[in-house]
């Protein structure tokens, strides 16, 4: 930080966004084009995306819901579900995918039409290391207990990881140790890292009393996890780079018996980042985290626009077109001030 109190570093990326669909995203979208140039959008929409022509609708309906003044540009992926032919891999990439997403069935959102069987989905896993596609993978085993199913699903990352030395892999939303531990020993293995599981222990979702806002999965563990999720974001490595896996829901899928899962984080995902960078003396690590090591990982040019990022009171709204933010009301240390605008 400057004399002055200001910074200048280049705009980021998120390398793993839900913006889902309809009204929502036109609500959704605008907040993390606001602060970033790029994000990866997830495909586990209704019906899910798993054609070229799909891929191009939905990103056009981003593009759209973003506003041309921000200059966001969404990054594509695809829907790995059961039957879907190695035939489109081709077309898909054509059309600017740049990963294949794999949910376990019944894992999260929308994965009903997940995948129970890794063994029936190697043919498309074959085509896309021919393609030269990541293969990005919601980690979790949903037969086991929850606190497990991330380390229960670190032996079918390792087959992968075997089975297909030149596909490029990353393991998102990192939430343990173990996963933390696997991508620092599988050569082809990176993992993304959120603002949420840097900052929450089980304890912050239901020590007290229940924060649904604060319901996710992977859901968030115990503070030896986070300390080695921490350990893996401060570290300089280029193996973990940010993605927020911002998932909004409604209020009334929230505040509800059977709460959704999903953190909506975009609106204060980089004041966090600088917050939790700033308190470990730490910030001249954040353009690496979020503007460098993935769009190395991804392929993809770094990013020409810059932030301006000053020492000044910033507080997060309370509420964004009915949607709750995460750390909704709350003072962060920093402001972003766009420098392209």
């Amino acid at each position: 930080m400057k004399k002055n109190g200001e910074m200048a570093v280049r705009r980021p990326d998120d390398m793993h966004l839900h913006v889902r669909q309809g009204e929502l995203m036109k609500v959704v979208v605008p907040q993390t084009a606001a602060v970033f140039k790029r994000a990866i959008i997830m495909p586990n929409i209704l019906p899910p995306v798993t054609s070229a022509e799909r891929l191009e609708r939905y990103r056009e309906r981003v593009v759209a819901a973003a506003g041309s003044a921000s200059g966001f540009e969404p990054l594509m992926t695809f829907k790995i579900i059961p039957g879907l032919s190695p035939d489109v891999v081709q077309e898909l990439k054509q059309a600017g995918a740049l990963a294949g997403k794999l949910y376990p069935e019944g894992a999260t959102t929308n994965s009903e039409d997940g995948v129970s069987d890794v063994q029936t989905i190697y043919p498309v896993l074959e085509e896309m290391q021919r393609n030269d596609i990541v293969l990005s993978i919601h980690g979790e085993d949903p037969d086991v207990f929850s606190l497990d199913r991330e380390e229960a699903f670190l032996p079918t990352l390792r087959q992968f990881s075997r089975d297909f030395p030149d596909l490029r892999i990353v393991l998102e939303h990192l939430s343990s140790a173990a996963a933390v531990q696997a991508v620092a020993e599988l050569p082809n293995v990176w993992g993304t890292i959120t603002l949420h599981h840097l900052e929450l222990t089980l304890d912050d979702l239901l020590g007290g009393e229940l924060q649904p806002h604060y319901f996710c999965k992977p859901i968030v563990k115990r503070p030896s996890d986070r300390a080695a999720i921490q350990r893996a974001a401060l570290s300089g490595s280029p193996k973990y780079f940010f993605g927020s896996d911002s998932a909004p829901h409604p209020v009334d899928r929230k505040h509800a018996p059977t709460a959704r899962a999903g953190i909506f984080s975009a609106p204060v995902a980089y004041q966090g980042l600088l917050r939790f960078f700033g308190e470990h003396d730490a910030l001249e690590r954040i353009e690496g985290f979020t503007a460098v090591y993935g769009a190395d990982f991804y392929g993809v040019p770094k990013n020409g626009d810059e932030l301006v990022v000053r020492r000044q009171d910033w507080t997060a709204p309370d509420e964004v077109g009915g949607l709750v933010p995460y750390h909704a009301g709350e003072v962060f240390p920093y402001t972003v001030i766009p420098g392209w605008k």
